[in-house]
C-alpha cells in the first residue's frame, strides 16, 4: 500500500530523510521511484507543451499588434515575429526549469528501472544538504547519499548493459583454453552479463570445476563480455557451484 499510494511522492526526498520513515522498510522503493520518475517525466513535458503553446500565442499576438501600430519598423513580417518569440520561449528561464525537470525524471526513472538505484530530487537533495550544514553541524557525513558518484557509476553501468543487450545479437559463447605445466585457463566470451557470475565462484564445464578470477569487458561488439577461469585440481558439487552448459 505504501508503496504506490505515498512512495513515488515520497522517493522525491533526500535518502537522509527516506530513511528516517517510521515505514521506510514497508515501501518497495525501486517500483515506487520508477513511477515517481515516470510521472515528473510526463508532468514536465505536458507542462512544457502548455507553456509553449501559451507563450507562443501571447508572444505573437503581441508582437502582431506591435507591428500592426508601427512601432517595430518597416520590414517585420510573421515569419520574423514567430522567430523571435520562439527564441524568447527557448531562452526563458521557465523553459530551462521544466527541461531540466524531464531530464531529471528520465535519470530517476532510468536509475530505478535498470540500475535499482533510488535518486530524489536535487532542489531537495540540495535544501537538506544546506539545511544539515547550517543547523545538524555534528550530523553524519552523508556522503554516500543518492547522488554519490558509487551510485552515478553504478547506474550508468547498468544502463549501458541494457543498451549492450538491446544492440548485440544473442549467440553462441566463445571458449577458449590454455594451458601449461602448471594450470589451465578457461576464457568464456559471451554476448550477455551472466548472473551470478562473480568471482570468486566455482563454476563446473564439462565435468571439471573452475574457479572464477574476473569478469571484464571487451571490445568485441559479438561478445562483449569476457570471463577468465581456472581450472581446480578437485571440485565437489554443492549449490554454490554455477553450473555452466553453453
Amino acid at each position: 500500500m505504501w508503496t504506490f499510494l505515498l512512495g513515488p511522492v515520497l522517493s522525491l526526498l533526500p535518502q537522509r530523510l527516506r530513511k528516517s520513515l517510521p515505514f521506510c522498510r514497508d515501501v518497495n522503493w525501486v517500483p515506487a521511484t520508477t513511477l515517481s520518475g515516470l510521472a515528473e517525466v510526463a508532468l514536465a513535458i505536458f507542462a512544457t507543451l502548455l507553456w509553449y503553446d501559451y507563450s507562443m500565442t501571447t508572444w505573437v499576438s503581441r508582437g502582431v499588434d506591435s507591428a500592426l501600430a508601427g512601432k517595430m519598423g518597416p520590414g517585420v513580417n510573421d515569419q520574423a515575429i514567430g522567430f523571435t518569440a520562439y527564441v524568447i520561449w527557448a531562452t526563458h528561464p521557465l523553459t530551462w526549469c521544466l527541461g531540466y525537470f524531464s531530464f531529471e525524471g528520465t535519470v530517476r526513472l532510468c536509475g530505478a528501472a535498470f540500475g535499482d538505484t533510488i535518486l530524489g530530487t536535487l532542489p531537495l537533495f540540495l535544501l537538506d544538504k544546506i539545511f544539515t550544514k547550517l543547523f545538524l553541524p555534528a550530523a553524519p557525513n552523508t556522503s554516500d547519499s543518492q547522488f554519490s558518484e558509487r551510485n552515478l557509476s553504478s547506474l550508468i553501468g547498468a544502463i549501458w548493459e541494457r543498451i549492450l543487450a538491446a544492440r548485440t545479437p544473442e549467440v553462441a559463447d566463445e571458449l577458449s583454453a590454455t594451458k601449461n605445466d602448471t594450470e589451465e585457463i578457461l576464457e568464456i566470451r559471451a554476448c550477455r552479463r551472466k548472473p551470478d557470475w562473480t568471482p570468486p565462484r566455482v563454476v563446473r564445464y564439462d565435468g571439471n570445476y573452475y574457479r572464477l578470477e574476473s569478469c571484464s569487458r571487451t571490445g568485441t561488439p559479438s561478445r562483449p563480455f569476457l570471463y577468465t577461469l581456472r581450472r581446480l585440481p578437485v571440485g565437489v558439487p554443492g549449490r554454490s557451484v554455477l553450473l555452466y552448459s553453453p
